[in-house]
This record gives structure tokens, C-alpha cells and sequence, in this order.
């Protein structure tokens, strides 16, 4: 079988944004674990405007096309702001449709406080309901960010969340080849 894709997003846009810390960390172990391809696509890489009548240029349309066609899933790293995910992060979900069906995505969140982004992994959750993902059960918080990394962006605590990344890898995986497997007998 030909190996995963599966690529990771930073949702967030914001300046001083502490997600990026752990969206490297996930981009680090995942390269790790070495059992699926990744990259991390940022969406300010993407978003043009804060407006959705011309938040994406089409050639940007066109390469987030591109790469969630290649994708078997997607990891999500994302702060909660206001018990919701970030309004960027929305507009880039909501660009595409078919690319996203049938495919698993987990989701990690960030926060200053101490849920980690309980509440935006939820939200999430069900809105990518609606684009046919399949969203698996585990979820990796980073709580408390601001004092998670040094100001190195290294981890302070990489051994449980090392252990954290790892479960989550597993079941990530097993949903993207079942649903590969799914998705290609049709």
C-alpha cells in the first residue's frame, strides 16, 4: 500500500500566535512516528483578505485543492478563541468540499487556560460533520501554551505529550487507511 499523506494546518492567523509552537512540535513528532508523510500548511499562507467574498485568490484555492486531494486526512492545530475556532481557520474548511469527503481528521487544540481547547475541538468537530470527515475521537490539548514552550519553541513537557501525539497517531492512521481502502473500492 502506498504511503499516507496526511498534512497539518495551523488555523490561526494572529500575530504573536502561540499555536505555531505546537503546530512544529505535531509537525516534529509526526516526522518522527514516521509511519505517514506530513507538511504543515499554515492558512497565512492562503488567507488573503478577513472577508469571505475574496478570502482566497484562486491559484491559493487551487494549491489548498491540490493538497487535500493528495491527503488521506488532516491534523488540525488550532487555538480556542471565544469557546470557537478561529473565523480564518473556518473560511479555509469552507473553500472546499469533495477534497475533504470520507477522510478522517484529528484535531489538536490550544489554549491559555487549562482546557486546551476543549471547547473549539467540539465546535470543530461538527461543523467538519458536515464536509463528510470523519472526525476521531482523540484529541490532543495543549493547555496553558504560554508556558508550555520555552521561548525556544521547545516543549517543556515532551515526554506525556510525546505519549499524547503517539495515540493520537495511531488512531488517526487507522482511520485513513480504512477509509482509503473505503473510498478507492467505489
Amino acid at each position: 500500500m502506498e504511503r499516507l499523506f496526511i498534512p497539518i494546518l495551523l488555523g490561526t492567523a494572529r500575530e504573536g500566535r502561540q499555536s505555531e509552537k505546537a503546530a512544529k512540535y505535531v509537525l516534529t513528532e509526526a516526522r518522527s512516528y514516521g509511519k505517514f508523510e506530513t507538511e504543515l500548511t499554515d492558512v497565512r499562507d492562503f488567507i488573503t483578505l478577513g472577508k469571505t467574498a475574496a478570502a482566497f485568490s484562486g491559484d491559493k484555492s487551487n494549491e489548498w485543492s491540490a493538497i487535500m486531494k493528495r491527503a488521506d486526512g488532516l491534523i488540525v492545530v488550532a487555538p480556542e478563541y471565544n469557546h470557537g475556532y478561529p473565523g480564518e481557520l473556518k473560511l479555509m474548511m469552507d473553500e472546499l468540499y469533495e477534497e475533504y469527503n470520507r477522510k478522517p481528521i484529528g484535531i489538536c487544540g490550544t489554549s491559555t487556560g487549562r482546557l486546551g481547547g476543549a471547547r473549539m475541538v467540539e465546535a470543530l468537530r461538527m461543523s467538519v460533520i458536515e464536509l463528510q470527515m470523519a472526525p476521531i475521537r482523540t484529541a490532543v490539548y495543549f493547555s496553558n501554551i504560554q508556558d508550555l514552550f520555552d521561548q525556544n519553541g521547545n516543549i517543556k513537557d515532551g515526554e506525556t505529550y510525546s505519549k499524547r501525539l503517539k495515540t493520537f497517531f495511531d488512531e488517526l492512521i487507522w482511520y485513513a487507511h480504512a477509509l482509503k481502502v473505503a473510498r478507492e473500492q467505489k
